[in-house]
């Protein structure tokens, strides 16, 4: 393969967010490598279909490894990875997720692939794009990360590491033209919701006040615009919620 214009990285690819991100970015122009632990066949297939140009790369992220591997093998084929989105998170469901409730296996695993996974991501990609003379990165982060809600303890710890931690990766390499960014979603209609009950779905869904739960593609066209026109934007950890954070309360 010829070194497309574009390449564009995104984790957790196989399904809700990652899944409408990737191919959000294909349908913009770029080759989408599209990593996860889980297989991404048919985000692969779906952006073949419309056109545009992707593949498919086993990755846990939550090893430093693998993210060697995967991104030592684009590179060597490709020549470049111009955007990294660190999608790819879970939620605890091992647990209770309180502060006292919690327990230290569910923190870990939480934590290893909701914190350390962005982490591990751009040390693996920022060396080349300093080589190539820059680059753009979008982790995504949570509203939980901004506000206190029920039953989110490693979750929020995770997910306010992740806005703290892209902060100061834009700080220590805006000089080098890598512009990184965080978006903070509300509730994104996504199967990591298919285990709450509908009252819960509902209750969140209220919270916004458009009243309704967002959609992965509505984080997708965000994560785009980063991409693709934030030219003057590094270090911010975005809001798109729904109006949730402007209201006050659950």
């Amino acid at each position: 393969m010829t070194s497309p214009n574009t390449v564009a990285l995104v984790t957790g690819a196989a399904q809700g967010i990652g899944r409408a991100t990737a191919i959000r970015l294909a349908q913009d122009g770029s080759h989408v490598v599209c990593a996860d632990i889980q297989d991404c066949a048919d985000t692969v297939q779906d952006i073949k279909a419309a056109g545009g140009s992707g593949e498919g790369v086993a990755l846990d992220v939550r090893v430093a490894a693998a993210w060697a591997d995967a991104v030592g093998d684009v590179l060597g084929r490709l020549g470049r990875i111009d955007y990294l989105a660190n999608v790819a998170g879970v939620v605890n469901m091992i647990s209770e997720d309180s502060v006292v409730g919690l327990t230290e296996e569910a923190w870990d695993d939480v934590i290893a692939t909701d914190l350390k996974g962005p982490w591990l991501g751009m040390r693996a990609v920022i060396p080349g794009m300093i080589d190539r003379g820059g680059g753009r990165i979008v982790n995504i982060s949570s509203l939980a990360a901004l506000r206190g809600l029920p039953n989110l303890a490693s979750y929020s710890a995770a997910k306010g590491g992740v806005a703290a931690l892209t902060r100061q990766a834009a700080f220590e390499y805006a000089e080098r033209n890598i512009l990184i960014n965080a978006i903070a979603p509300g509730t994104i209609d996504t199967p990591i919701l298919a285990d709450i009950t509908p009252e819960m779905k509902q209750a969140n869904a209220n919270a916004h006040l458009i009243r309704r739960l967002g959609r992965p593609e509505e984080i997708a066209s965000m994560v785009a615009y980063f991409f693709r026109e934030g030219s003057f934007l590094t270090g911010l950890v975005y809001a798109v919620d729904g109006g949730w954070s402007a209201k006050g309360n659950f």
